[in-house]
């Protein structure tokens, strides 16, 4: 039992701990319920009476040396971290940066287009500056509509007139001869005033050929 004090004593002399893994071996050997030292003091209790007050003596000694040790180790490594750093840990898994979400409006439309494309729609943009005939007069719209006015549509240039679309079926103008079921999701921009429409505000318009309907 003696010449396992005497190693602990040499080993708690020459510990040097330079991280918190070190520390915390050096808890666990010398300051925890489960460690060699409190093994020592059960071994204690087998000892003879002769030797159990010298053994006694030095074990409460090795304690008192370890837990002022520890507390040493622990300030020392404190201080070299510093207030608030934190040891990097190299073996950890890195973590992604999160560069953000999608703005609710587009996680709305992407959904809605899913769900059209299963239906058998294909999805089709055009421009949002667009002309007259592309907006108004192929679509039937009459010259003397509300539409064609200034107080509903925001033009660019008069005469001839370029504006800002008022709706996605511009596109269909483009589209429709070739091809039968469209899905034109796009942003539209009109003085629609309401609680439902401000402007700019967002169509997805879906027309289907009545030729590929089935009767």
């Amino acid at each position: 039992m003696q010449e396992k004090i005497a190693l602990l004593e040499q080993e708690l002399k020459s510990f040097q701990g330079r991280n918190p893994a070190d520390l915390e071996v050096f808890r666990m050997k010398f300051i925890s319920r489960k460690g060699a030292l409190t093994e020592l003091f059960e071994d204690l209790k087998k000892a003879s009476l002769e030797s159990k007050k010298e053994i006694g003596k030095r074990l409460n000694k090795l304690k008192q040396e370890a837990e002022a040790k520890f507390e040493e180790l622990n300030q020392t490594l404190e201080n070299s971290t510093g207030p608030g750093e934190v040891e990097l840990d190299l073996t950890l898994p890195p973590i992604p940066n999160k560069t953000g979400n999608l703005h609710p409006l587009s996680l709305t439309r992407y959904r809605i287009i899913e769900i059209f494309e299963r239906l058998g729609f294909s999805v089709a943009d055009g421009p949002e500056i667009e002309d007259d005939w592309h907006n108004f007069s192929a679509l039937n719209f009459a010259e003397n509509h509300p539409a064609r006015e200034m107080q509903d549509t925001f033009f660019l240039e008069r005469n001839p007139d370029v504006l800002l679309r008022t709706h996605t079926s511009n596109v269909q103008i483009r589209l429709m001869e070739n091809r039968p079921s469209i899905n034109l999701p796009g942003r539209c921009t009109a003085r629609i005033l309401t609680s439902v429409f401000v402007p700019p505000f967002f169509r997805l318009p879906s027309p289907v050929r009545r030729s590929i309907l089935p009767v």
